[in-house]
């Protein structure tokens, strides 16, 4: 995680969420694993990895895999998580990468960059560890949602906002950016990738019914992230 809310602070209430929870367990983790399809001998840099969900299911399908993250707690976890299967480093989104050139085959980044106000750097980084063709598989907040939630705001301005949340019973604060579509688009195109997929994809099917809320049970599908397949070029 790259952001102003301290995850340190409550790191092992956002695991305990983020692994059974309908929007990280059974929508978000599930469609960023079928966008990286058949990953066997791919070396992989998960961005963001917090404590290692999603660097432990590509672990699990044959991949290499190396992960940072902003915090120190999360990392920690991870390790407590993963042990040596993975490389595991804390560092941030934004900076300069701790990584040499042409490093790796794909890169997947779930639900980080919507922390950031500026993506050029990340994302130059990113293209700069990743082999020519390289991926970047990619998921962040859904740009309707911030003026859904916020009634009043102006979709068109780039915007830092924060959203109260429950984690662990406890009062929690999670710091965003968002951002327009199109603003998105331009900074990923400018940046050096191809967009190869743009994806509104469905929860899965067998999320146990008491995860999923009453109005959504009838529905295949509903927005609350958005999901890109890119490659550098």
């Amino acid at each position: 995680m790259d952001t102003d809310s301290n995850y340190d602070d409550f790191a092992l209430d956002y695991v305990a969420e983020n692994e059974s929870s309908l929007l990280n367990a059974y929508y978000e983790r599930p469609a960023m694993l079928e966008l990286a399809g058949e990953v066997s001998g791919r070396r992989i840099l998960d961005i963001g990895c917090g404590a290692g969900p999603l660097t432990e299911q590509l672990l699990r399908r044959g991949a290499q895999v190396s992960g940072f993250d902003a915090s120190t707690a999360m990392i920690d976890l991870a390790r407590e998580r993963l042990g040596a299967q993975a490389d595991l480093k804390v560092a941030r989104l934004g900076e300069e990468l701790p990584y040499p050139n042409d490093s790796f085959d794909d890169a997947v980044a779930s639900l980080v960059f919507h922390y950031l106000p500026d993506w050029t750097l990340a994302l130059s980084e990113v293209r700069r560890v990743l082999k020519p063709g390289g991926r970047l598989l990619l998921s962040v907040n859904h740009p309707i949602l911030y003026p859904f939630n916020h009634p009043g705001t102006d979709y068109f301005k780039l915007t830092k906002y924060t959203d109260d949340v429950t984690l662990g019973g406890e009062p929690a604060q999670l710091t965003y950016w968002h951002r327009p579509l199109h603003e998105t688009m331009t900074a990923l195109l400018e940046s050096g990738f191809t967009i190869d997929r743009v994806w509104e994809p469905p929860y899965v099917k067998d999320a146990p019914p008491e995860v999923v809320p009453e109005q959504l049970r009838e529905r295949d599908a509903f927005l609350s992230f958005l999901f890109f397949a890119l490659h550098a070029h």
